[in-house]
């Protein structure tokens, strides 16, 4: 029989660590101890800092004061991610957290864009986008409006190492103990190979029933002690390396992420109230690391504050993310490229899907078979949206771009894009992190045009199509006048001084 899992064991801090410890106390509450083992002398990766819409949630369960995270996170507000010459130089396209139009039935919005871009109009779903809107003009308030035509969602960046912090002392007030020091060696059981306790340098002993491994790439417990292995991306997702640096802020701090295409990655740009975030994703087949410093540094819209820190990984999943009984969260789990922001909401998912199945008494392989399916589904889902940045380009003279424009991708995938491109339908799988008009976003940005529409469009005549168009439009401009800049909002809701 299984044993009672009373004791939770998070080894590593960091986000992975401190967002875990945050959540599964709050969740689990007094039915468990949680410790957090994590030593200064171990640097995080802290590159972290775009998030998405699912984390407005996290925070609401751990009951943050969202004016007060701000503050103490030196956030600001992301409405989405401007993809700058990603099909082809000089050209770009945004991905928002919204949608364009409003909900319709049996036949999504951009049926109605696309009959009308075949008599000719020269409308985009962009011009239908409340949250595109704003980001143009620099502007952001919350909306208080019970209409969904007028949803403005929207997420942060924030620096990882401040929002680190700020969830330690959320946890330490909920009753995580951290404790300090460096891992020696870990002890399994000698009957099943399960994690039985952490040996610290200084001697002391951390048993636990339950571990979460934090530790980032090297994946303490879950690779280098339990070998679980890895699912090597590389050959669809081949960037392998980046370089990041802090720069100094800029005069108006844009209400979104910029995502800049070079010719062998591609580079971001996130402002922070008091720095601005920057770094080159990059292969290193392509670029030598003097390179690709010498590009980033070259490519700073403000002066760069500290040195470049440079890092390598394969882009993948371990073969099982959770293993007897150790669970991988974060870069022990696996890593996919930041290029949709997507790190820090996969600590939050896989946090969640464990307390939904959480071993109280003991661990039962039905749970952790389910635990992995999930898992294993949010990731290929999550890698076939990066892919389908990459495949569908039209830059010359790359062979970065050439080799991805040319390679197999995922049957999965391809599906999709064939679907879109002869029909316009787009369909949402099963718990797909990206809706529909993620999807119709990147896909319409990186080149295809529906050659179809849905038939329920042509109930309408032309003269209706445009006129129900030019309505739609009209009401998402509304709010715009009304709206302070991002900057003023920031002021005003936390006292931020620029």
């Amino acid at each position: 029989m299984s044993t009672q899992i009373r004791r939770v064991v998070i080894v590593g801090g960091g986000t992975a660590g401190w967002m875990s410890a945050a959540l599964l106390k709050k969740i689990v509450g007094k039915a468990v101890s949680v410790e957090l083992v994590e030593s200064e002398a171990i640097g995080t990766v802290g590159v972290g800092e775009a998030t998405i819409p699912p984390i407005r949630l996290l925070n609401q369960v751990l009951g943050l004061n969202e004016a007060e995270f701000i503050k103490q996170t030196q956030a600001t507000i992301k409405l989405g991610i401007m993809f700058e010459g990603w099909r082809v130089p000089e050209e770009r396209y945004f991905h928002s957290f919204g949608a364009p139009g409003k909900n319709m039935a049996f036949c999504q919005f951009h049926h109605y864009c696309t009959k009308a871009q075949q008599l000719g109009d020269d409308t985009n779903i962009w011009d239908y986008d409340l949250n595109y809107l704003c980001a143009m003009q620099g502007k952001f308030a919350h909306i208080n409006s019970q209409d969904p035509i007028l949803e403005l969602p929207y997420a942060y960046h924030f620096d990882a190492s401040l929002y680190a912090k700020f969830l330690r002392k959320i946890s330490e007030s909920l009753g995580v103990v951290r404790t300090e020091g460096l891992i020696e060696r870990v002890e399994q059981h000698d009957k099943n190979g399960d994690v039985k306790q952490l040996i610290l340098k200084s001697g002391q002993v951390i048993q636990g029933d339950l571990f979460i491994d934090c530790s980032g790439f090297r994946g303490l417990l879950i690779q280098q002690t339990l070998g679980t292995g890895y699912q090597d991306w590389s050959h669809w997702l081949p960037c392998d390396a980046a370089v990041a640096i802090p720069s100094e802020r800029h005069e108006h701090t844009l209400p979104y992420t910029r995502s800049i295409a070079r010719d062998a990655g591609w580079q971001w740009r996130i402002p922070l109230q008091h720095r601005n975030g920057n770094g080159l994703v990059y292969s290193s087949r392509h670029y030598s690391q003097e390179q690709a410093e010498n590009l980033l540094l070259n490519n700073l819209d403000t002066q760069a504050m500290g040195e470049p820190n440079h890092l390598r990984f394969t882009t993948g999943r371990r073969r099982q993310q959770w293993n007897k009984n150790v669970v991988a969260i974060g870069l022990s789990s696996g890593f996919l490229e930041p290029l949709e922001s997507t790190s820090i909401h996969l600590i939050q998912s896989a946090i969640v899907r464990l307390t939904q199945l959480f071993p109280h008494q003991g661990v039962r392989q039905d749970a952790v078979d389910e635990y992995n399916r999930q898992s294993k589904l949010e990731f290929e889902q999550i890698r076939d949206f990066l892919i389908l940045h990459y495949h569908l380009n039209a830059r010359q003279g790359s062979q970065f771009w050439r080799e991805l424009r040319e390679m197999d991708i995922p049957d999965s995938l391809a599906e999709k894009i064939n679907l879109f491109r002869a029909t316009g339908s787009l369909f949402r799988q099963q718990n797909d992190l990206f809706l529909e008009s993620s999807w119709l976003q990147v896909m319409t940005g990186q080149g295809i045009t529906p050659q179809d529409y849905h038939p329920i469009v042509d109930n309408l005549s032309a003269a209706q199509v445009k006129g129900m168009l030019g309505k739609i439009k009209q009401i998402k401009q509304q709010p715009l006048g009304q709206l302070p800049s991002h900057d003023e909002f920031l002021r005003r809701y936390c006292g931020y001084t620029d």
